[in-house]
């Protein structure tokens, strides 16, 4: 109904304006007597059309706003959506990226040398073999299968061939899976350190619960963590490609260090790699055989497992690695 009352006020607003530009050419007012008394008759509906139709609008914005108002929760629901999916992005690509190698790096690598140095000098001399030093495990155990009437009571063949076996065992499943993974994703390193430190607790855990013994099974156990600890943690150091700091084996250090072309220059970073390795890894000697003679074994390889756990947490904070530009973008 209203719609055909709008119709029939536009017609007649055309017929009015029509006879108006009439008019207008001839100089004279339009003296139709039918527009008159139709006009006159039909202005007063035409203006209570408008005055009806005009609340209607109002009620409808009306009625958005209270919409708006009756649900606040909604509205705000929908605008901190997207800011939670991009906290969950970000947490993502931070675990899933690869760790940028930075001076926090090259420090974590030189705290867990200071633990090698800790472990190596208490197995030693309650296991008579190292942990984490295979060059000398692979002469001893050429010597004690050879020699053994003169190695016997120096070193226990099968101590040596669990330590060497668990090491290289380590290496090559932490490499192996390292190259699928991505072998400096912070998610992968991260776990990879959290295995090693659980495996070192476990380890000082059995020398507190069972003693110190030169061998039978416990002795074994104790020694196969410790040594697939330091396996996974020297392949781990490899890969975030700092070579100078390799968390264990130190005569490669000691040659590169000696034959260093720019040994006494003011700036030399692979230098400095070096000798802050050999210093860890010596103080670690130190500071382990020391706990060893006043405290116990056990004590300093539990140190050394909280000094990985500080570790592990701390990868956590390493900046990731920016992405390599496209090519042709400057």
């Amino acid at each position: 109904m209203p719609v055909c009352r709008f119709h029939k006020y536009w017609r007649i607003l055309c017929l009015l304006s029509r006879d108006t530009i009439l008019s207008s050419s001839t100089g004279k007012p339009f003296q139709d007597p039918f527009l008159k008394s139709l006009i006159s008759s039909q202005a007063t509906c035409f203006a209570r059309f408008i005055s009806v139709m005009a609340p209607i609008n109002d009620d409808s914005s009306v009625s958005s706003e209270s919409k708006e108002q009756d649900h606040p929760a909604q509205v705000d629901l929908a605008v901190k959506e997207p800011q939670r999916t991009t906290v969950a992005t970000r947490l993502k690509q931070h675990l899933i990226g690869h760790v940028e190698v930075n001076l926090l790096a090259e420090t974590e690598l030189l705290i867990l040398t200071f633990c090698t140095g800790m472990q190596d000098a208490t197995t030693f001399p309650d296991y008579h073999c190292f942990a984490s030093n295979q060059t000398g495990n692979t002469v001893m155990l050429a010597m004690a299968i050879l020699l053994p009437d003169l190695t016997g009571k120096l070193f226990k063949t099968e101590n040596i061939g669990v330590a060497l076996g668990f090491f290289l065992a380590a290496g090559w499943i932490t490499g192996q899976l390292g190259h699928i993974i991505g072998p400096r994703s912070r998610l992968w390193i991260v776990f990879c350190n959290l295995i090693q430190t659980i495996l070192v607790f476990i380890a000082a855990a059995i020398q507190y619960a069972y003693g110190i013994e030169l061998e039978g099974t416990k002795t074994m156990v104790v020694i196969g963590l410790l040594a697939f600890a330091a396996g996974s943690q020297v392949v781990l150091s490899r890969a975030l490609a700092i070579t100078e700091i390799s968390t264990a084996m130190a005569t490669a250090a000691w040659v590169d260090l000696l034959i260093d072309p720019r040994l006494f220059a003011a700036k030399n970073r692979p230098r400095n790699r070096r000798a802050s390795f050999l210093a860890a890894l010596v103080a670690g000697a130190f500071f382990g055989a020391g706990i060893y003679r006043g405290i116990g074994p056990a004590t300093s390889v539990l140190f050394s497992a909280v000094g990985k756990l500080i570790v592990t947490l701390m990868f956590l904070l390493n900046k990731a690695e920016k992405a390599p530009k496209p090519i042709g973008i400057v």
